[in-house]
């Protein structure tokens, strides 16, 4: 439902900016705030007031309220933030994905559309109460990109794809109906703009997942699909979108198949999607299964649409093979319709990624330089898609200072700094000014100020900014501090996370005792702070609102995550490991590879080694039950070190 709310216009002076207020009230639906967004377009929307929930025992404001295990079953808008947060979307169609407003919000418009807010309820909700909304739009200076030119998918290649899917057992199923062209990378990170999940692929996967949403109270909606076959092998990947209360009877889903061809070196995404609007009896076993919309050029629409509002979308078209499916029955026996055209979805060049050109010179700054000493296996052992290690290494300018912000229990573990050996490898070789600065275990707010602190002080007046690298925690600290304190931003010239909660922890979560677990694992000697109070800012929830707040770097800013199997993660983190590979394969036994880059990032790349190893000297610690915990962390840190401050440093002369 969309109500248009009554705006009062305060500024449209200069006529590239505009100021709007509304008044949000508890039952309107989403509302129109009368502004039409440009891609690019700055967006600064602030909320103020308060609801009182029938069913709540205290009032909240524009942030909502703490998500509880009722929330788990709540069909809101977006089910993954608290009932009561505002919320706003670009466009009013199903496939436009909802955002987290909350008390602010600063990022920049994707799409083309109009705004709309709304508060993250449900129907039948009661509540007094609202919401004054400030929105500030500040139209792009940017101009528009003209239209792309995409390789041709030609008829001869539509034709080579099969029409349909198949069971198991070899029975025609669902219509292929989409192709997504693009990376693995460019085309996950879409569906995931698009707020698009990857299903489980097991049945235990399922239960572990189901389990852990109920730690940390968030909606399962990642239930199973069945296996179906193209190209002789089941689906490489199985997405869905669906409401928690629903999620069994209805989801939009799909399956997705690698080609084994590409498109002038693109990969091709072969897709067959249709949409579970309620059970069926399964004509194969009479037994029971999902029925599908017949109609099921619908559910390819909506792919469509849904991946076109991320902005990440450069191009769409049909195409029609030369006998097409137009009516059919699926291997469960359900009939089906289509108009017989194929979507093509184009997806737009990664921006960012310049993880070939850090590989580059880390293969080369280990080979070359090895500043760690020691002899070293080849550079693919510690570094995913390795490099060259023949780049020219030029001397490295000592412009710019050097500030190591580590993560949480660092004060814990004070005789095993992180970088130890490269600080001093570029202090001793290149001069550099290289510093750490100590942490306790606090909230992100309170190490910011320390941040600023430590900054303020020492000014020397030689003009000369910092490189901020922040370690785990020490990476949402950095960011409370760019947005939060005054001056810092001014000082810093680029800021680098190193395996980098920016997103949160899962298992901050997912594990309550987790701290406790650590005290047990680690003589931890000389901690400072309240764990309890550090591990709170490492939550999902605490840090997505910081990120909705605020999206966009304020200074260049470089992520690089670290990746572990079983096999090379510490016997310390192999339980965090573990239940970390429900949600994906990318991680480092305490982050997932999405919560371990910062929105608009530029993405350096994958060290191949746990959360720990990859910055601590814990195989070098005196403390021999430490070495016996973390017996997989031997890796070139210094090498790492000095890569990221070579790789920075010319980055920003570019």
């Amino acid at each position: 439902m969309i109500r248009t709310a009554l705006l009062s216009l305060l500024l449209v002076t200069p006529l590239w900016a505009q100021t709007r207020t509304l008044d949000l009230q508890h039952a309107q639906g989403w509302v129109d705030t009368g502004l039409d967004l440009k891609a690019g377009d700055t967006v600064r929307i602030s909320a103020t007031g308060q609801l009182q929930y029938s069913n709540a025992r205290e009032a909240n404001g524009p942030e909502g309220l703490p998500r509880g295990f009722a929330d788990l079953v709540r069909a809101l808008p977006l089910n993954n933030v608290g009932r009561g947060t505002v919320i706003g979307r670009i466009g009013s169609s199903d496939a436009d994905r909802p955002f987290q407003i909350g008390s602010l919000y600063n990022g920049q418009a994707r799409i083309d559309g109009r705004l709309f807010v709304a508060i993250n309820e449900t129907a039948i909700d009661q509540a007094s109460g609202s919401f004054h909304i400030t929105i500030e739009r500040t139209a792009t200076t940017v101009a528009k990109p003209t239209a792309v030119n995409v390789p041709a998918f030609s008829q001869s290649l539509i034709d080579s794809i099969p029409l349909r899917v198949s069971d198991p057992n070899g029975a025609p199923g669902d219509r292929v109906n989409f192709i997504i062209i693009g990376s693995k990378d460019q085309m996950q990170a879409a569906l995931k703009a698009a707020g698009w999940v990857v299903v489980d692929r097991s049945e235990k996967d399922a239960i572990m997942r189901g389990i852990f949403a109920s730690f940390s109270k968030e909606a399962y909606v990642t239930l199973p699909m069945s296996e179906l076959r193209l190209y002789g092998r089941a689906q490489d990947f199985g997405y869905a979108q669906a409401d928690p209360l629903r999620v069994v009877a209805s989801r939009h889903h799909f399956r997705l198949w690698n080609a084994p061809f590409d498109l002038d070196g693109q990969t091709i995404w072969v897709g067959a999607g249709t949409h579970d609007i309620g059970f069926d009896r399964d004509q194969r076993n009479n037994g029971i299964t999902h029925k599908i919309d017949p109609k099921t050029d619908g559910e390819r629409d909506y792919i469509r649409d849904s991946l076109t509002q991320t902005g990440m979308v450069v191009k769409t078209g049909y195409i029609t093979p030369t006998a097409p499916v137009l009516t059919a029955r699926t291997a469960t026996g359900s009939e089906f319709t289509s108009d017989g055209r194929t979507l093509l979805v184009y997806l737009a060049a990664a921006t960012g990624n310049v993880s070939a050109s850090f590989s580059d010179v880390f293969c080369s700054v280990l080979k070359q330089n090895n500043p760690d000493g020691g002899t070293w296996s080849s550079c693919a052992h510690y570094i995913d898609n390795p490099g060259k290690e023949d780049a020219k290494l030029s001397a490295l300018p000592a412009k710019y200072r050097v500030l190591i912000v580590p993560g949480i229990m660092s004060s814990c573990v004070s005789d095993s700094p992180a970088f130890q050996e490269g600080q001093k490898a570029l202090k001793d070789k290149y001069g550099l000014d290289v510093a750490l600065l100590q942490v306790p275990n606090d909230s992100s707010e309170s190490n910011a100020k320390m941040i600023a602190q430590y900054l303020r002080e020492h000014q020397t007046g030689d003009g000369k900014k910092y490189i901020l690298i922040g370690y785990s925690k020490g990476t949402p600290d950095i960011q409370v501090a760019l947005a939060n304190e005054a001056g810092v931003a001014d000082q810093v010239a680029a800021f680098v996370t190193v395996a980098g909660a920016s997103g949160g922890s899962q298992v901050a979560d997912l594990l309550p005792g987790v701290t406790e677990k650590y005290m047990k694992a680690v003589p931890l000697k000389s901690c400072q702070g309240d764990l309890s109070t550090g591990f709170k800012s490492l939550q999902r929830g605490t840090r997505q609102a910081f990120l909705a707040a605020h999206p966009n770097p304020v200074v260049p800013t470089y992520s690089l995550i670290a990746k572990s199997d079983q096999a090379t993660t510490s016997k310390s983190l192999l339980q965090t490991w573990r239940v970390l590979s429900v949600y994906g394969t990318d991680e480092d036994g305490q982050l997932l590879k999405d919560d371990a880059i910062v929105p608009g990032a530029k993405y350096l790349g994958a060290a191949l080694a746990d959360h720990f190893a990859v910055a601590l000297p814990f195989d070098k610690s005196p403390d021999s039950a430490i070495r016996s915990g973390m017996d997989k962390a031997v890796y070139p840190r210094a090498a790492l070190l000095e890569s990221l401050i070579r790789f920075v440093t010319t980055d920003l002369e570019h």
